[in-house]
């Protein structure tokens, strides 16, 4: 059975892309998306069983598709039609919060002084492990309605307040049911490497999670009971150091998942230049990379997740950002959604990254569409509006994007 769908009337369609292929921009090409927009006459999109098939005015889509049945028609007139955002990096899945953490923040206690302290990650780990799952799934899938209504229709949903084995699992298994309640996009990352459980070191989570874990996790992967996409680890210092780090992402990779993975955040670690070198597909926070490590992502076509509102709240210094554009390395954005920085819309990510990184308009909704899609592995079919990609966007109730 054909399915077909028409939007017309928008003023503005902005595609991103310029329809050759594109599977992420970089540089230059990040501040010139591709935008149709049209005072004069209406323009449309026509959909086939939620693939695109066809853009352009709405007297041409009127003639092509003369006498071909159409099963809805969406009036979008005065509006603007985006690719729906994809979020490239939250923690979607924790119960509790950290309310009491804030004063402390304000007062000038650094994250890592809080994690040693019993708060942070390891705070939410206890909150999570005594919470049923019911309500983990509860929570799970309204934080994934609140990103939908702000307009992100795809988004990469990590583990990590499990830590040990049975609790990531119960936190994969999870998210895997989350796919079925709601009509959002999910991408997986395995994030059992997120911190250091009170009665294990780092070299003892390490092997627990080369030797063990991920053997398990391939072992359920190939019955088809869970699809995870990535693998992440916090390579940090007094976290996971960079050879620590790079065995377990190299251990993920020969499972047949991408490394995607936090690095050099909150202390130079030489995350971004391993991550190149082993191939990694993303690096998320990059707050204190080097100039050798703008490089080596650069020429890896490694793609760099900002996440400006973490930086905001933790009042720590952005990432280069304008220095890695210009370098050449690929830009994606994500909200990183956790207990830490709550925060479920992606354009409140594109307004900070616009104010604190220094991006341009344009760089900022590139950042968001096709290159958090590259980041996520998935922008052959999302992350602009293109013929025969799916049409998973959004239609805002004004005429130019810039407005949101």
């Amino acid at each position: 059975m054909t399915l077909r769908i028409l939007i017309y009337g928008a003023r503005q369609i902005v595609t991103v892309t310029h329809n050759n292929g594109e599977k992420m921009l970089c540089g230059k090409d990040m501040h010139n998306i591709g935008i149709m927009k049209s005072d004069t006459v209406g323009l449309s999109l026509m959909i086939e069983n939620e693939n695109i098939i066809a853009i352009g005015t709405d007297d041409d889509i009127a003639r092509t598709f003369e006498g071909v049945e159409v099963n809805e028609k969406i009036d979008a007139s005065g509006c603007c039609i985006l690719p729906g955002f994809v979020d490239a990096h939250t923690h979607p899945i924790w119960a509790g919060d950290r309310v009491h953490e804030y004063a402390k923040k304000l007062a000038g206690a650094t994250y890592m002084e809080i994690m040693r302290e019993g708060g942070g990650i390891g705070f939410t780990v206890e909150q999570t492990r005594l919470a049923t799952d019911k309500d983990l799934l509860v929570s799970l899938v309204a934080r994934l309605k609140r990103m939908l209504c702000a307009g992100t229709t795809y988004v990469e949903c990590k583990t990590g307040y499990g830590l040990e084995w049975p609790d990531e699992l119960r936190l994969l298994k999870l998210l895997e049911q989350a796919r079925s309640h709601i009509p959002i996009g999910i991408s997986i990352t395995y994030c059992g490497a997120h911190a250091i459980p009170k009665n294990k070191t780092a070299e003892e989570m390490t092997d627990d999670i080369v030797n063990n874990q991920i053997k398990a996790l391939k072992k359920l992967m190939d019955n088809k009971e869970l699809n995870v996409s990535d693998i992440d680890v916090f390579c940090e210092k007094g976290v996971y150091d960079t050879e620590q780090s790079r065995r377990i992402l190299l251990a993920g990779k020969e499972i047949g998942l991408e490394a995607n993975f936090h690095g050099d955040e909150l202390n130079y670690t030489g995350s971004a230049e391993m991550g190149a070198e082993i191939g990694a597909r993303a690096i998320s926070h990059l707050e204190c990379i080097s100039d050798e490590g703008i490089h080596a992502m650069a020429k890896a076509k490694t793609i760099g997740v900002i996440l400006p509102h973490t930086g905001y709240l933790l009042r720590i210094e952005l990432p280069p950002v304008r220095k890695m554009i210009d370098a050449g390395v690929p830009i994606a954005l994500g909200t990183d959604a956790n207990p830490n920085a709550f925060s479920s819309a992606m354009s409140i990510s594109m307004n900070l990254a616009c104010v604190l990184c220094h991006m341009t308009l344009e760089e900022a909704l590139a950042a968001a569409t096709i290159n958090s899609a590259a980041a996520l592995g998935i922008s052959d079919k999302y992350g602009s509006i293109e013929v025969g990609k799916k049409a998973d966007l959004i239609i805002c109730r004004c005429p130019s994007y810039d407005i949101i």
